[in-house]
């Protein structure tokens, strides 16, 4: 997978994957793309921030219900890198450490979204600026907020191109997707950046393994629309489980 689709260097938008003047092609509208202007070419980080980095745990947090109650969060903020997908609230079940956190569009529009991002400190934030072109706009709207309010998050921007070769690395694999999710794109992130993998709040069922009732998300019961197929992710997070590559928790930590 490393070989394959190269999350160190290519995961992130950089200058120097992205030169000024190419043309960047949207993964989910492969038929539109951007051409990199100089003031978009400003905004990239000189190289990926995953250069020359690995690290030993790491700690992928989905929303899931059951993660409500779970206690998980002191384990969580053990690890020594934290994962985190649509600037989710914090709280002692989830923990609170966050290295890098995505944001899905519609947290974008929000009145409240630098304030969102704020708790998580000296966190990267990937934004979907190059997923559709609809997000374009509102992703740079809200890096430059960030820059406006001298927030210490860092935006950054998933790299389309890596997000295709993802896609196609699950598609040769046997995992038919029409578009990963964010919760599952991360994890894909973490595989290759981490040795020992543990995911938490993946369950996207509405019982819990006990027969108990769960809402949608850990902090709310909010079922948002989504073309993503999460039972069959979770299908595949748990083949990888049985299989050692990563740890899946779905109990109570103690």
């Amino acid at each position: 997978m490393k070989k394959e689709c190269n999350a160190v260097i290519e995961a992130i938008i950089s200058k120097k994957n992205t030169p000024l003047g190419s043309n960047v092609i949207y993964d989910g509208e492969n038929k539109k793309n951007m051409k990199i202007t100089p003031k978009i070419f400003s905004t990239f980080p000189q190289e990926s921030p995953f250069i020359n980095l690995t690290y030993e745990n790491c700690s992928v947090v989905g929303n899931g219900g059951i993660l409500e109650d779970s206690g998980c969060g002191i384990q969580i903020d053990n690890s020594d890198f934290v994962i985190r997908c649509n600037l989710p609230p914090l709280n002692k079940d989830v923990g609170y450490k966050t290295n890098l956190v995505t944001a899905n569009p519609s947290i974008l529009f929000e009145k409240h979204f630098v304030d969102s991002a704020d708790v998580y400190g000296t966190t990267l934030l990937a934004l979907p600026a190059f997923s559709y072109k609809r997000n374009t706009a509102v992703s740079f709207r809200a890096l430059y907020t960030l820059q406006d309010f001298k927030s210490q998050v860092q935006p950054i921007f998933l790299n389309p191109k890596y997000l295709q070769n993802l896609a196609e690395f699950w598609r040769h694999h046997g995992f038919q997707a029409s578009q990963l999710s964010s919760g599952f794109t991360i994890v894909s992130l973490a595989l290759e950046l981490c040795h020992n993998i543990h995911i938490y709040g993946f369950w996207p069922f509405t019982v819990g393994l006990e027969g108990q009732h769960l809402r949608h998300h850990y902090y709310d019961d909010c079922k948002a629309k989504t073309i993503h197929n999460l039972p069959a992710e979770f299908r595949w997070l748990l083949t990888l489980h049985k299989k050692g590559i990563l740890q899946m928790h779905l109990g109570k930590c103690k």
